[in-house]
């Protein structure tokens, strides 16, 4: 027997273009605890814009008020990719979606219905006909207000497949051009994903784009949007980190990085801009605060680690030994760039060019060299990633309220003891408080100096560098009033990240910012 030459491609000798189509805006913040403002929102869409995302569905516009006008200003102000907004198969929806997407520059209305025999039965209470009708109806009726309508079948995948032929067929009758087959339980393997895309690619109208949307429950979702690909789909949903309902969505960054790193096996390239994918990673954790487990694929913490004495020897004399792929493709430095308490203010921002942040206005780099200054006098070397975190920890919040100083009192069986100085709108404000912890004291003289205080819902520390004078990363949720609130901060000491964090909710709190959908709220669709 001939086996076959490793080294020659083993499907497609030309290269295909898959279109990404993410849903981190809509499914992802599904993911429970993620609760996002719309100034987070529209900094994650102009940071998916910069990825190279063809299609964003910035959310569910019909959910309520809030998730209308975070569509809307994303539709507003974001150039380059489709902004997608999604809707059931009802005229409110659509309506809705319709509103939302309208001042995009490339506007798509994605409605969906179930077309499973379970769904159908006991969640819509219709007959195959009837919701084939309102398939057509709903196609129909978005098409009346954009060119781009895009239709899903939900559960596809334990759908009935001459009725799922059917159905697709009807919509694009009506008017569909990307039609969309979600596994949307996660419940099929990669082999039934690629027989059931070639079964509807035969059936369907070659020029439409089929498309996969696959949830994680077995661990499968990459695979499967990988196979289904094979089968003939030529577009991928899916999600930043992979965060969505349950156990997630596909990854962005593993579809991307197999198709980059693979080419010469699956024949299928992106227009995603690789070196950006580190950064996307990051931003949505530190926005969602749902970290990113250290040996996750391409943008783990351990993804380009190795301790093995063999693997560091091979590594040491030839990377590709025991690395497919190198860091910097996805935006992580193997460099490593040093910058110190000597470092002026020109070599400052050349390193923040270098490691991506390009455009930042001239107040904003002044207030993070302060930053960069204090760190490099308390930590010494300041590190590629030390420069990320100070970067990604200050959003655009007004500072109505900043940390001068803090001092804390602790010890063993004694009551920790906080003094903070805030500058405020009236000078520096000093506040001495108590609490059964250090963290809990200084967020007490905080509330005092403030006048507010929220309830904190959540508290994740992390470390985000290496080593003894490591920095930390402080990500909290308060709830004030109905309002959820997210604030990060970034310190080589614990209580002043946290204290950091806390004020910047504070300022949040002062702007209005936040998130209003409460608990008993209409639920985003399920795809």
């Amino acid at each position: 027997m001939t086996l076959p030459d490793a080294n020659q491609p083993a499907h497609r000798q030309s290269t295909e273009r898959i279109r990404i189509f993410d849903t981190t805006l809509r499914d992802g913040e599904q993911s429970p605890g993620v609760a996002l403002n719309h100034s987070q929102k529209l900094e994650i869409a102009h940071t998916l814009s910069r990825l190279g995302v063809d299609v964003i569905e910035a959310g569910f516009p019909i959910a309520s008020p809030g998730d209308l006008e975070g569509v809307s200003r994303i539709a507003r102000e974001v150039r380059g990719p489709v902004i997608a907004g999604l809707a059931r198969a009802n005229k409110a929806d659509i309506e809705a979606a319709a509103k939302g997407v309208e001042a995009a520059e490339k506007p798509r209305i994605h409605t969906f219905i179930a077309t499973s025999p379970i769904h159908m039965a006991k969640k819509l209470n219709l007959e195959p006909d009837a919701v084939v009708e309102r398939a057509v109806m709903a196609v129909t009726l978005a098409r009346s207000f954009v060119d781009d309508v895009e239709f899903s079948a939900e559960d596809a995948t334990r759908s009935d497949w001459d009725f799922l032929a059917r159905i697709l067929g009807a919509a694009v009758e009506a008017g569909a051009t990307t039609l969309n087959v979600p596994d949307t339980v996660g419940y099929t393997t990669p082999e039934e994903m690629r027989k059931l895309f070639a079964f509807l690619k035969e059936q369907l109208p070659a020029h439409i784009i089929l498309s996969s949307h696959c949830h994680d429950d077995l661990g499968m979702a990459v695979a499967n949007s990988i196979a289904a690909v094979e089968g003939g789909a030529r577009q991928i949903e899916c999600t930043i980190n992979g965060i969505g309902e349950r156990a997630g969505n596909a990854s962005l960054e593993e579809i991307v990085m197999a198709f980059h790193t693979r080419k010469d096996f699956y024949g299928f390239e992106t227009g995603i801009h690789t070196r950006e994918i580190y950064r996307a990673s990051r931003l949505i954790s530190r926005l969602s605060g749902m970290p990113v487990q250290p040996n996750k694929a391409v943008v783990g913490d351990n993804a380009f680690a190795h301790e093995s004495g063999i693997h560091q020897d091979g590594v040491l004399k030839a990377r590709e030994t025991y690395e497919i792929m190198n860091a910097e493709l996805v935006g992580r430095e193997a460099a490593v760039l040093v910058m110190g308490k000597h470092s002026g203010r020109a070599a400052f921002r050349k390193a923040l060019t270098d490691l991506g942040y390009e455009d930042m206005p001239d107040d904003k780099v002044q207030y993070l060299f302060g930053r960069f200054k204090d760190l490099a006098d308390r930590k010494g070397q300041i590190y590629s990633d030390d420069l990320r975190a100070l970067v990604e920890s200050r959003a655009d919040v007004p500072q109505t309220f900043s940390l001068e100083g803090f001092q804390i009192t602790s010890g063993m069986n004694m009551t920790p003891v906080a003094f903070v100085r805030l500058q405020t709108p009236d000078g520096p404000v000093d506040a001495t408080a108590h609490g059964d912890g250090p963290v809990e004291a200084a967020y007490s003289a905080i509330a005092k100096i403030t006048g507010l205080n929220p309830e904190l819902e959540s508290y994740r520390l992390q470390a985000v560098t290496k080593g003894d004078d490591a920095l930390g990363e402080v990500s909290i949720t308060a709830r004030y009033g109905e309002k959820l609130l997210s604030g990060t901060g970034v310190a080589t000491d614990v209580v002043e990240a946290s204290a950091r964090a806390w004020v910047r909710v504070m300022n949040m709190i002062v702007a209005g910012m936040g998130s209003e959908r409460r608990e008993g709220e209409m639920a985003p669709g399920r795809i």
